[in-house]
């Protein structure tokens, strides 16, 4: 986090998309270099592109508007679909003999707060690639107008990802939040409006990551560094597999559970199950979930009381409230003009936005494991989900030392796969949608679904 959060300022501007397709041009051409050089991705292989080049197709000739639904597992997604536009599509779309023009772009969706974590120059950059943010945790308006205005009216179709974040896992989907099926239903209403008769689609995109090389050695490493670091000996393996590591990540877990539960007990004076409600469950993959899952919860308790808010719906809505919370108390409405505030209430400002920071900490913990399970790796014990699952420790513990570092350890060439899935059609709906409130609601909701399933299937 940048130490601008720990003043308070004025509120949050929006950062309206200014497309640039000179830029773009640019941005597409470094594109490949800037993978080989910034990331662990040494491949990228795409399935079902001759979808996408034929949505395309139509799209360019004024016959839909649609929107890519794609899976959010890392930061580096952006990076792979932005490869998609820029070399695969235009590859396919030359062996079929499609004529498209170029280029081939997305207007993404992006979270305001990350040019805040990740430097003002990613808005910068974000806004001259056509795209635009939205807050998360409020009702932001003039975000929706503007992803609204895309959908409709823009020069590309739209780029979103409906986890709402990433969470670590590549064969893990967190719950889908509605706001693509609402987007979509939205853009059917405005084409109506204006008498066109293009149809609207939602396509799902698959993205999952796997390694080149299986690397149970760098794992090792890294356990090792994870255990020096939570005050445990540590006892390499002489041959590192998934069997002599697994218990050595189940007994770390298990001690950084032990030591937050402490911490939250002496210090928040908060109640965990006790260890002997925990001892009656034989299975320590499901004790470890049932503890985790406390720890998750009274830790988010912590940030809503703060911020006097009830604790209500999943993991990522309590996220995204307390965070939607916590810019308010720092990105404040009563400091827009700055050479009106006094030396002291600037003082008093900075307090409140040091101690919102501060609590909004717990829940910036909470986010590494909204989509964490006791069972993800024994119920498919492959090198990619240890990775994983080793990756959300290391993470939990470089917020817990206040580490700066935004990207996860490299731990070996990855390879990618793109999968596009079939079009989820909103206009075949959009009648059941227009009934009333209800059936809007409940639309939003079977869409929603839809797209949940069709993703879970693209893995």
């Amino acid at each position: 986090m940048a130490d601008v959060i720990y003043q308070a300022q004025p509120p949050l501007e929006f950062i309206p998309p200014a497309f640039d397709p000179l830029f773009l041009r640019v941005v597409q051409l470094l594109l490949p270099t800037y993978i080989n050089w910034q990331t662990a991705i040494t491949q990228i292989e795409a399935e079902n592109v001759e979808v996408l080049v034929d949505l395309y197709r139509q799209f360019q000739e004024g016959k839909i508007r649609f929107m890519l639904a794609f899976r959010h597992p890392k930061t580096d997604d952006p990076f792979c679909l932005s490869y998609l536009f820029s070399q695969l599509v235009p590859k396919v779309a030359r062996s079929q003999g499609t004529i498209l023009q170029l280029p081939i772009h997305a207007h993404f969706i992006y979270d305001r707060g990350i040019p805040l974590w990740a430097g003002s120059y990613v808005g910068w950059i974000a806004s001259r690639l056509g795209a635009t943010p939205i807050q998360r945790g409020k009702a932001d308006w003039t975000g929706l107008r503007s992803a609204r205005n895309l959908f409709a009216n823009g020069k590309f179709p739209m780029a979103a990802a409906p986890e709402g974040g990433t969470n670590g896992l590549s064969e893990n989907i967190s719950t889908l939040e509605p706001g693509i099926a609402q987007l979509g239903f939205w853009c059917a209403e405005d084409l109506q409006k204006a008498g066109r008769d293009q149809q609207v689609l939602i396509v799902p995109v698959g993205i999952k990551y796997s390694y080149v090389d299986a690397p149970w050695d760098a794992i090792a490493n890294l356990l090792s560094e994870l255990e020096a670091a939570s005050g445990l000996p540590v006892n390499p393996s002489e041959f590192a597999s998934v069997e002599s590591l697994y218990p050595r990540l189940l007994t770390l877990a298990e001690h950084l559970l032990s030591l937050m539960e402490q911490f939250y007990t002496r210090f928040y004076h908060q109640k965990l199950p006790d260890a002997k409600t925990i001892g009656e469950i034989e299975d320590r993959n499901e004790a470890l979930a049932v503890r985790l899952k406390a720890l998750l919860n009274t830790a988010l308790l912590i940030s809503e009381q703060y911020f006097d808010l009830q604790s209500k719906g999943s993991l990522r809505d309590r996220c995204q409230r307390v965070e939607q919370a916590g810019w308010n108390y720092i990105f404040r409405e009563d400091f827009k003009d700055v050479k009106g505030i006094s030396a002291v209430e600037r003082a008093l400002g900075d307090r409140v936005a040091e101690e919102a920071n501060a609590r909004m900490w717990h829940m910036r913990l909470v986010e590494s494991f909204v989509a964490v399970s006791g069972n993800y790796i024994r119920e498919n014990p492959t090198v990619e989900r240890f990775a994983e699952t080793t990756l959300i420790l290391w993470q939990m513990i470089a917020k817990i030392k206040g580490e700066k570092a935004v990207r996860r350890p490299q731990l070996g060439n990855q390879k990618v796969k793109i999968t596009v899935g079939e079009p989820i059609s909103i206009s075949e709906r959009y009648s059941a949608y227009q009934g009333n409130r209800l059936a809007a609601r409940q639309a939003v909701a079977e869409v929603t679904n839809d797209l949940q399933h069709a993703m879970e299937g693209l893995i």
